[in-house]
């Protein structure tokens, strides 16, 4: 064996088993792998304004962001962020690829089956945005129309788990990979509503100069919560996330974070 091939196989072998090593321990316990130095990961779609999402200038910013830079500057671990296919999410977390799911991810019966939730953090519900002209106040008037939906998105779940609510109503629902490529069809009157989560819409028609040309309306869906995902495997992480975030709210710097993004003073959802 060449000394090129032989100095290629060590490298190869060394960052498998470096990763293998790396994969045992996390399945048994990320928060000491972390308080060892070791970075936690965080997974999220960064086009999910105002949770987690890019800045013109490339810039990771957003509600989330800023959420869990304090709660691992309390507990004094590194965490990077990670921009992932939002449809993949769950099978990165198991595959290792990411440490937690921070990015407004709502707590569903479904999802908990393959994730370890933290507590609550942010209330949220399911709307429909349309454009003002349709006039539509209400699901029933979706009737025979072209209704989008993030693909793998809690609403997408909602839709499908709960079919006679709006599924059954319209003639016709159209999936995206995110949000924003959806309210361009809304835009350009490609479909007549889209199923979105309420923080997403508010945010992104309040900072949108085109935004007064639309409206949402409420559905009938049971409102939900988001709250952090993470293997089933870490209960210590996420007794240490659980009991910082409570710190945060005690200390008040919760409530600036929601007045900074929301414009509200609020705190954690029952």
């Amino acid at each position: 064996m060449g000394k090129k091939i032989l100095f290629i196989f060590t490298i190869f072998l060394t960052t498998f088993t470096l990763g293998a090593c790396r994969k045992t321990n996390q399945e048994s316990d990320t928060y000491s792998l972390a308080v060892a130095g070791q970075e936690i990961i965080v997974g999220l779609d960064d086009t999910f304004v105002p949770m987690g999402f890019r800045q013109k200038d490339g810039t990771l910013s957003g509600f989330d962001i800023d959420l869990a830079k304090a709660v691992f500057d309390r507990l004094g671990l590194t965490v990077r962020f990670q921009a992932i296919d939002w449809s993949m999410k769950e099978t990165e977390l198991k595959n290792q690829t990411i440490d937690l799911i921070w990015n407004g991810y709502s707590k569903t019966p479904q999802r908990e089956e393959q994730v370890l939730f933290s507590i609550p953090y942010l209330a949220n519900h399911q709307v429909i945005l349309t454009s003002k002209e349709n006039q539509f106040t209400e699901s029933s008037q979706l009737a025979g129309k072209i209704l989008g939906v993030q693909s793998a998105s809690s609403g997408y779940e909602a839709l499908e788990s709960q079919p006679e609510i709006l599924k059954d109503v319209v003639a016709e629902v159209v999936t995206y990979p995110t949000f924003t490529e959806g309210y361009l069809d809304v835009q350009a009157g490609r479909i007549d509503g889209l199923l979105i989560d309420e923080l997403y819409a508010n945010y992104y028609l309040a900072h949108d100069v085109n935004g007064a040309k639309y409206m949402t309306f409420n559905t009938d869906f049971p409102s939900e919560t988001f709250a952090i995902g993470m293997r089933k495997s870490d209960t210590l992480l996420k007794e240490k996330i659980d009991n910082t975030l409570q710190e945060l709210v005690t200390d008040g710097t919760y409530g600036k974070l929601t007045e900074k993004w929301f414009q509200e003073n609020l705190t954690l959802p029952e």
